[in-house]
């Protein structure tokens, strides 16, 4: 009886035991596992952390996302002038440019379309060219250091014939170039060397869009631009024929793209913050506009984006394929 009752008095503290086991098994997983922060209530920032990223490549949630490069100044250089004359006006720049090609803006003048837009006549153009050269002059640019570049897009253009002959009459050579040529000089202009392995350079002009990268050498191709529409292309084949030609450029070199042009400085205006050089463009679908060269010109950048998958477009706010060329000059 002795042996009966002593089990009787053990028998529940034994199953308490072993009820109690697992129970604290749990307890002790969930405090391990980070389910429970000590108090009782769920933890919400356990084993949480948040990186604001600050490089290209990187995708900021704010979509205000910065590119840092900071170019070499140039040492001892000289002032030069380019005009472009261009399928919608004038571009000007003048430029320091030292004898190692490093370059700086001195001054930029992007859009000027007075000849486009009311002189219709040889007197009005002769006139309009000399006050446009007397503003360099003004800047401090030599006469023998002004060029005048026609752009492929211009040179289907009637009334670029017309300022070509009163630039000759004035006694300025008049350089035609290529949309390859566009392209090649684009890339000297914008890409820096140290970004030859893993970058490319687009271009989207009014007449047409050049894409260069380096291979060995430059690379170019052309495209329609951001004014197919007047030539009545259709939306859908400007896309396949653009994203066609864009995945020519090597896998490699599809890190980051810079990227100049009227619709991406229209663009860049929109999310740019104070004066940086550099301004990281959003996707081409975070941009709600309701001009129709804009909208074209938007169509030709998400082609090159959905083809190269390439996550950051660099405006460059100095650069221009002019620009290029004035670094081709001795």
């Amino acid at each position: 009886m002795e042996e009966k009752s002593t089990w009787a008095r053990l028998r529940w503290p034994i199953k308490a035991i072993i009820l109690a086991i697992p129970i604290v098994g749990i307890g002790y997983w969930a405090f391990e596992s980070g389910k429970f922060d000590g108090t009782g209530a769920k933890s919400a920032t356990a084993d949480t952390t948040s990186v604001a990223p600050t490089m290209a490549g990187s995708k900021a949630a704010d979509e205000k996302r910065t590119f840092n490069y900071t170019p070499e100044k140039p040492v001892n250089g000289e002032y030069k002038g380019v005009v472009e004359v261009g399928a919608s006006g004038f571009n000007s720049f003048v430029v320091n440019i030292d004898k190692e090609k490093r370059w700086e803006i001195v001054s930029k003048d992007f859009g000027k379309s007075f000849v486009y837009e009311g002189m219709a006549n040889t007197a009005d153009i002769r006139t309009g060219l000399k006050n446009y050269i007397g503003a360099m002059f003004d800047k401090g640019v030599k006469s023998k250091n002004i060029h005048f570049v026609i752009s492929s897009g211009a040179q289907k253009e009637p009334k670029t014939a017309t300022i070509s002959t009163e630039l000759k009459k004035m006694g300025y050579v008049v350089n035609l170039v290529t949309a390859e040529q566009e392209g090649k000089l684009a890339l000297k202009c914008v890409l820096p060397a140290s970004y030859y392995d893993n970058s490319f350079v687009v271009d989207i002009g009014s007449g047409n869009t050049k894409i260069s990268w380096m291979d060995g050498d430059v690379k170019s191709a052309e495209a329609p631009g951001a004014k197919y529409y007047e030539k009545e292309l259709k939306d859908d084949a400007v896309y396949a024929e653009v994203k066609s030609l864009s995945e020519k450029i090597p896998a490699k070199r599809r890190d980051v793209c810079f990227i100049i042009g009227g619709v991406p400085y229209e663009l860049a205006k929109q999310t740019r913050n104070g004066e940086e050089r550099f301004t990281v463009l959003n996707d081409p679908e975070k941009y709600a506009v309701d001009k129709i060269k804009i909208k074209s010109g938007i169509n030709i950048y998400k082609a090159i984006k959905d083809a190269t998958k390439c996550d950051t477009f660099v405006f460059d706010w100095d650069a221009n394929f002019t620009i290029g060329f004035l670094l081709t000059v001795k």
